[in-house]
């Protein structure tokens, strides 16, 4: 009878299924996350400001990029626009151009870089090279600033601007505010503090001149043309990643120098902050001298007009020059 059936011929329950169910085997690989669950990588066109570099190639742009450049226009100081080829190619222009691509017209890093480029490299140097050589500035502000940048970096070399950034990132160059790990050379003789103030302090006296300096985001870089192709080329990393002036010595052929010594580099930093200050003060007011200032040049002008007449139109054309 079916009642009185043995326990023994009841179907035994499954526990392999059960304890599958409640447990991974320990042959099966733990799962591993896919791509939605990484860390993004960079693919923004700027990086935040944690201190590191932007993502960047160094290759050379192709020349079809180069050629998509040539048309763009860039702004002289005195307002004209013209095409961007004719910095480096045309009648009356040297076989190579470097051209430095800087940021904003208030950028004190780039400011100190160049001031220490200047004071290395002359037009005179690079027009006595075996191939002639010349250095074109561009920067991301209004062309209305260039003649007060260029009193105050005491740049002696040509400088546009491209408001746009549009040659910025034809050319590949990021966006960025990080300082970027490691401080450069050329600003030995100052510091982030010093150039930032003095940036500050420009862009104020400048008075609507303020917010024209152009995007604070966009970095640069060095191009070297040659025959109307690029060479080499540099991209910034960080805001103050401009290629070391020995580096760019190097690269156009001069004779490149040993660094100063360590004891040299700390006065030549005291002496840096004081000149930026000097510079600041004259290159970016809407004044260029007040009332009390122009009497005490009048007044030496008085007391050397008593000296030997020798001596006199010599020092006195020396201190009006300066």
């Amino acid at each position: 009878m079916a009642t009185d059936a043995s326990p023994t011929s009841r179907s035994p329950p499954a526990p392999p299924e059960i304890i599958t169910m409640t447990a991974p085997s320990p042959d099966v690989a733990p799962v591993k996350p896919t791509k939605t669950d990484e860390p993004a990588t960079l693919t923004c066109e700027y990086q935040p400001d944690d201190g590191g570099d932007v993502l960047v190639s160094q290759d050379l742009p192709s020349q079809k990029d180069v050629d998509a450049c040539a048309d763009m226009l860039v702004l002289g100081a005195d307002g004209e626009s013209r095409p961007f080829r004719s910095l480096y190619s045309g009648e009356g222009v040297a076989t190579r151009q470097l051209i430095i691509f800087v940021r904003h017209f208030f950028c004190g890093n780039c400011q100190e870089f160049l001031r220490e480029l200047c004071a290395s490299i002359t037009p005179d140097a690079l027009l006595g090279l075996e191939t002639p050589t010349f250095i074109t500035i561009v920067g991301c502000g209004r062309p209305e600033l260039i003649p007060a940048y260029a009193r105050t970096t005491g740049c002696q070399f040509p400088i546009f601007a491209d408001p746009t950034t549009r040659l910025y990132a034809a050319l590949g160059m990021q966006r960025s505010l990080s300082l970027g790990p490691k401080k450069p050379e050329y600003l030995n003789k100052t510091s982030v503090v010093q150039t930032t103030v003095a940036g500050i302090f420009q862009s104020i006296k400048s008075g609507r001149g303020a917010l024209q300096g152009g995007d604070i985001r966009q970095i640069g870089g060095e191009v070297l043309f040659e025959d109307g192709a690029v060479t080499w080329i540099h991209r910034m990393k960080n805001t103050r990643d401009h290629s070391e002036v020995l580096e760019l010595r190097r690269v156009l052929g001069l004779k490149v120098e040993a660094p100063p010594a360590p004891e040299e580099t700390r006065r030549g930093r005291s002496r840096g902050a004081s000149a930026v200050s000097k510079r600041t003060s004259k290159s970016w007011s809407r004044q260029s001298g007040s009332t009390s200032d122009r009497e005490k040049e009048e007044e030496k002008e008085k007391r050397k007009s008593k000296r030997s007449l020798a001596d006199s139109p010599v020092e006195g054309d020396y201190e009006k020059k300066l």
